[in-house]
């Protein structure tokens, strides 16, 4: 029965948001479905399996599901990344599109929040390079709950201190009552919305940089395709693709080919590879 009881809390998973809960993630239902047991009386996942299938709403359902996303982020997360978008990946971007002095980025799986922010920082770094520039950063996320909160955008003291110095804190960030708040022209640069991957972007805007990190891993060979196939048409045909350590597109699309020179960067089939080539990439001359 147990057995039984974990294969349907999977099915709606994957349902809802195309993650795959394989057998050897199956440990995880039970210590992330625990706080919501204890909110509605259960003991177990037999008893939650049951109260579904008798809730005449999808309040439990959604519940359930926002419980057993993994939401894990903080600040500057494998950091040498993030100094490769501002040091060599953003330079390259801004020669591109001087005409327009206009950037979007998409942060797909943004979690709380934290990995938008940090691009914001970066661009807010760089003051003097994007004075007259117009900077989008969209932020979307499956998880309604976790939207919620990054819109909110008040973050704990061990929240702030997970990949931010004392300097950057204070540079870019208010405390308040409720915890700290990035200052608003970090936020004035970030819009967040809860959205699927795996559905269309209900938007026209073709984005120059998208990072998706540690979210494909969790999906099937054909869900991650069709994830890419969407990755790929929101992308300018020059773009820019930041996937997670621990992913890759080699063997699983034909939308994007790995960066020759940059670690854990992609780019459209068909990109020039050598584009932007001799922009100035020192940081410290455009602070």
């Amino acid at each position: 029965m147990n057995d039984y009881a974990e294969q349907i809390i999977a099915d709606l998973l994957l349902e809802r948001t195309g993650q795959e809960l394989t057998d050897a993630r199956r440990w995880r239902i039970g210590s992330a479905l625990s706080g919501l047991f204890r909110e509605r009386g259960l003991d177990n996942v037999q008893q939650l399996v049951c109260l579904l299938s008798e809730q005449p709403d999808d309040i439990l359902a959604r519940e359930t599901v926002e419980a057993l996303l993994n939401n894990e982020t903080y600040f500057f997360r494998d950091r040498p990344m993030f100094d490769q978008l501002a040091n060599d990946v953003l330079p390259r971007i801004a020669k591109r599109n001087e005409a327009s002095k206009r950037i979007s980025i998409w942060s797909a799986g943004c979690s709380t929040g934290q990995e938008a922010v940090t691009l914001a920082m970066i661009i807010t770094d760089q003051a003097l390079r994007w004075k007259g520039w117009t900077i989008d950063i969209l932020a979307t996320d499956v998880s309604g709950k976790a939207i919620k909160s990054a819109r909110d955008a008040r973050y704990t003291q061990f929240e702030i201190q997970r990949g931010l110095g004392v300097s950057q804190m204070l540079t870019y960030f208010e405390e308040t009552a409720q915890g700290w708040q990035p200052r608003r022209e970090i936020r004035d640069m970030i819009s967040f919305r809860q959205q699927n991957l795996l559905e269309p972007i209900p938007s026209s805007r073709k984005f120059d940089l998208v990072l998706c990190r540690n979210v494909l891993l969790y999906f099937c060979a054909d869900t991650r395709r069709k994830a890419f196939d969407r990755l790929a048409q929101a992308m300018a045909p020059h773009g820019w693709l930041m996937l997670g350590a621990g992913e890759t597109s080699v063997g699983q699309t034909d939308a994007f080919i790995p960066d020759r020179k940059r670690q854990g960067l992609y780019r459209p089939f068909g990109a020039d590879q050598d584009d932007g080539a001799g922009v100035q990439t020192d940081v410290a001359a455009v602070r």
